[in-house]
């Protein structure tokens, strides 16, 4: 989003979510210190969405698979996809 609210129109490449999880070492991290990440970038995002003017909510970037993009959009498929996670952790701790 920052990309995009800083130079309007830039692409946007596509990653591999598996890839990133393997080289990440993400089964050997702390589960406390990732949630606490998780909500700092969060808030960070908020913040900075708080500020944005009307016109920026339009501003786009062009996903490599997906095409064309707005801040709109991005931040309602951040919000499903947190949703998403979220529930993924109340199943796990509930399994426990």
């Amino acid at each position: 989003m920052r990309l995009i609210l800083g130079a309007p129109g830039t692409p946007i490449a596509a990653f591999d979510q598996d890839s990133r999880v393997i080289s990440g070492h993400y089964e050997k991290r702390n589960t406390r210190k990732c949630l606490e990440q998780f909500r700092v970038l969060r808030e960070a995002n908020i913040a900075m969405l708080k500020s944005l003017k009307p016109e920026q909510w339009k501003h786009h970037g062009i996903h490599s698979e997906r095409g064309l993009e707005t801040i709109e959009h991005i931040v309602r498929m951040f919000a499903g996809h947190d949703i998403n996670h979220i529930r993924q952790v109340e199943r796990t701790l509930k399994g426990r």
